[in-house]
């Protein structure tokens, strides 16, 4: 498979201090994998780094490179990644339907501007993405307008939009999500809602989606995600089989608390 991306020695600071320290990482586009680990370890500055909202101090030996490429465009990289974060929509997007807000996926914007062409074949294939994600009936909705469950699906359809053997029809610049990237997706989502969404994106992996996901619980790693990435104080501590770091004494360690473990139909579950 094409490597997604491959970050070697990363160091990234915020202000004054190094969050990130000596990371190395590789993965393929179309992985499924959980990077996990408790609050304030720097998962979601991991996600800035590939996502080149962050950079990584100039280090001998430093090396990044996503879908191959050491230097991007990043309007041209926006184009190729799915990110759909933990924040809410911003106030544009709270205005827009959530038909409109798939489609501003085609542009990364956060809302449809006028000074935005729609083609057929964007709307054509943004009906079939809200139909993937199980948000037709909400199409028509303004977002800010919707649960946070059902935000959550016309966000993660956004990011999809751009994917897929129909994307290269929708813009002439070629496919654009190739990998998703999810930053805590069920937080504020109460327990239905959690159910839903992880119904969805199983849905979403086995039809070969790639997924990453971010996240500091067990409940929100996938059946179908064979790899798992454990984080601690802005380093890679794991990184292996889900079998072998799910476990009470891996968990407990990473967390710093007893932790207890069971596994039923494929997920697993800590308390």
């Amino acid at each position: 498979m094409q490597p997604f991306i491959e970050l070697e020695g990363v160091n990234v600071a915020r202000g004054d201090a190094t969050v990130l320290h000596q990371i190395n990482l590789h993965i393929q586009a179309g992985e499924q994998i959980a990077i996990l680990g408790p609050n304030g370890c720097g998962k979601s500055t991991l996600i800035k780094t590939m996502t080149c909202e962050c950079y990584p101090l100039a280090l001998e030996g430093t090396r990044v490179s996503i879908f191959g490429r050491e230097r991007w465009d990043l309007t041209e990289l926006k184009r190729r990644l799915g990110v759909v974060s933990a924040d809410l929509p911003g106030k544009p997007t709270l205005r827009t339907t959530g038909r409109d807000a798939v489609l501003t996926g085609f542009f990364s914007s956060s809302t449809l501007w006028p000074n935005l062409t729609v083609t057929d074949a964007m709307r054509e294939r943004a009906e079939e993405v809200l139909e993937q994600v199980g948000a037709v009936a909400i199409a028509n909705k303004l977002v800010g307008e919707m649960s946070a469950g059902q935000q959550r699906r016309v966000m993660i359809g956004r990011a999809l939009v751009g994917s897929g053997a129909n994307s290269a029809s929708a813009d002439d610049s070629g496919p654009n999500s190739q990998m998703l990237l999810l930053d805590e997706p069920s937080n504020a989502l109460d327990l239905a809602a959690q159910r839903e969404l992880r119904t969805m994106l199983r849905r979403l992996a086995q039809q070969g989606t790639g997924i990453l996901l971010i996240t500091h619980q067990i409940a929100d790693i996938l059946p179908e995600m064979r790899r798992v990435i454990l984080m601690r104080e802005g380093r890679i501590v794991a990184d292996g089989a889900k079998e072998n770091l799910l476990t009470a004494p891996v968990l407990s360690e990473l967390f710093n608390t007893e932790v207890n473990v069971s596994e039923r139909n494929g997920f697993y579950h800590a308390w």
